[in-house]
């Protein structure tokens, strides 16, 4: 029976370009859309309606045998072409991974995860909003990277403004106390206090 599954297995890789191992298990209304370098590890679990575009790898990090080495997709998980969901990690219901997208770690349900490593970018769990995603990525996608970046900017704005401020605070006390400190003049300090050399005469 072993010898069989492979032998299907390789037949179906052949044919499709898709590889998915004997062991792997897999719910009902797996989608795999043009699916040429899907790759399905020995330990993976798929649940139901599950959506896979094409080079999708749920891979394993480990060489160990006999443990769980490769990811569980729950129900209703997309993943985008070219996504590497690898190790033991969770997938949780209705989650969305995007494009090229690199997952390591758990996924909690109905988040959208993009990025190198992947980075959650919004979650509809509170909307229940769980409408079909095509490649796992929003129509209003924002690069968390960049986000970040012009927040530090932003926030540097800010710095800068407050140092400006306080520069030139600084710079009026300065001004006023020197004035204070000052003497008033004398008009009479400008005349020369000594008394004209007289000669008198023989």
């Amino acid at each position: 029976m072993k010898f069989l599954a492979r032998f299907v297995s390789h037949i179906g890789r052949v044919a499709t370009g898709i590889e998915i191992h004997p062991k792997a298990e897999i719910g009902q209304r797996l989608f795999i859309d043009h699916g040429m370098g899907v790759v399905i590890g020995a330990t993976t679990k798929i649940g139901d309606d599950v959506t896979l575009y094409q080079g999708v790898t749920l891979g394993g990090t480990s060489l160990e045998r006999g443990i769980k080495r490769h990811p569980t997709l729950e129900d209703g998980v997309i993943v985008g072409a070219g996504a590497k969901i690898l190790g033991p990690v969770i997938v949780g219901a209705n989650a969305r991974i995007g494009s090229n997208a690199v997952v390591v770690k758990d996924v909690a349900p109905s988040t959208t995860m993009v990025g190198v490593p992947a980075k959650e970018i919004g979650n509809d769990r509170k909307t229940k909003d769980h409408n079909f995603m095509a490649y796992g990525t929003p129509n209003n996608l924002t690069d968390p990277v960049a986000r970040a970046l012009d927040e530090l900017l932003d926030e540097v704005s800010k710095l800068r403004a407050r140092i400006k401020t306080l520069e030139t605070s600084q710079s009026s006390e300065n001004r006023s106390g020197v004035s204070e400190s000052e003497p008033p003049l004398d008009n009479n300090s400008t005349q020369d206090p000594t008394p004209p050399n007289t000669r008198q005469s023989s």
